[in-house]
């Protein structure tokens, strides 16, 4: 079975940092783009960041630019996303999905083409 597990998620005080995994089972990943997306309390889903198949091409929403840093260990079959600097507002679950490419992935997800989802990991970002 083909499936993404997203892990790593917990409660982390403000200001503090802690890192997702995104690891791939039934497949291999180094020939795809991998996304993280969130979902907070309450809103809709939103896409946080992206990675090529390489690892040379990464992109970030404005909100967690800067804060965020996404890679991937091929070998291992994982995707990482290390958040620094939380704030409350990236309380949410995080989601990770796929694709050939960062545009395809985002293509689908802007028109409603990404319909199977993971059961994500919750991050609380909470004194």
């Amino acid at each position: 079975q083909l499936q993404l597990v997203e892990s790593g998620g917990g409660v982390v005080q403000p200001g503090g940092s802690q890192r997702l995994s995104c690891t791939a089972s039934g497949f291999t990943l180094n020939i795809y783009a991998i996304g993280w997306f969130r979902q907070a309390p309450g809103k809709e889903r939103e896409w946080v960041s992206c990675i090529n198949s390489s690892g040379k091409i990464t992109t970030y929403a404005d909100s967690v630019k800067g804060r965020f840093t996404i890679s991937r260990d091929n070998a291992k079959n994982t995707v990482y996303l290390q958040m620094n600097s939380l704030k409350p507002e990236d309380t949410a679950v995080y989601y990770c999905a796929t694709d050939r490419a960062c545009g395809l992935l985002l293509h689908k997800f802007y028109n409603n083409g990404l319909n199977s989802w993971g059961k994500g990991t919750l991050v609380t970002v909470s004194s």
